[in-house]
């Protein structure tokens, strides 16, 4: 078995305890973006990692991610990052390490005559917001970004989610703007059902960082060993 995105709603999981099986001992958390997009391509990339061993993959919101930290329930936590956000780990209890970087965009489904986007939101004074969540480590960034609120913060939220998959459908279906990362919108954007609704000029575009977060204190050998490997992969 090797970590990867069939671990996600944890099928294999159950089906391992249907049969008596001891489930995989090392729990890797990950954001949903993160679950979809980065995990999947970084095991495709790094053939030491998917070979090192099973492992069970927990996708959820940043805010129970964290949880699951703080008590021990995983040893890793894989999510984007930016120096605006807080995150609830103290800093003297768990270290990090920047795996990849992504960027924060705001997309919109296009005129299907014209290819431009429905909302140009650089030249707009309202279009319907979709927002992320407070759960959201997305929507945290989003929320303490000056240029992104000063054009959202008198606006009417069409939307609320958790989950970027649910706001990149909504974009794909035309119900308004959201900010999305970059690699989660990747397949959408090569196939131009969604389409950038603001240059890169307009100052709207966010760098964020991938990282991946251990506690500070010594880890069992197996994890230790998967963490070095991470480290390998480190940029």
């Amino acid at each position: 078995d090797v970590c990867s995105s069939d671990l996600l709603y944890s099928l294999k999981n159950n089906a391992l305890d249907a049969a008596g099986n001891k489930q995989p001992h090392l729990v890797f958390s990950a954001t949903h973006a993160l679950s979809f997009s980065f995990v999947p391509s970084m095991l495709k990339q790094s053939e030491k990692i998917a070979k090192f061993g099973s492992c069970r993959l927990l996708s959820d919101s940043l805010n129970s991610c964290e949880k699951m930290m703080r008590q021990g329930d995983a040893q890793f936590l894989l999510c984007h990052y930016h120096p605006h956000m807080h995150l609830n780990l103290n800093e003297s209890h768990f270290m990090s390490i920047r795996l990849g970087m992504d960027i924060l965009i705001p997309f919109s489904k296009p005129n299907s005559m014209t290819m431009k986007p429905l909302w140009d939101i650089k030249n707009r004074s309202s279009f319907p917001y979709l927002s992320f969540s407070s759960h959201s480590g997305l929507g945290r960034i989003i929320s303490n970004t000056t240029s992104i609120k000063r054009i959202t913060q008198d606006m009417k939220i069409a939307f609320v989610a958790d989950l970027a998959a649910t706001l990149l459908a909504m974009v794909r279906s035309g119900d308004g703007v959201a900010w999305l990362p970059q690699t989660l919108a990747a397949q959408d954007v090569a196939a131009k059902t969604i389409v950038t609704a603001a240059g890169q000029e307009s100052n709207l575009w966010i760098p964020i960082e991938i990282r991946l977060y251990r506690p500070a204190k010594k880890m069992p050998p197996d994890a230790e060993e998967l963490w070095e490997l991470f480290v390998e992969e480190q940029i």
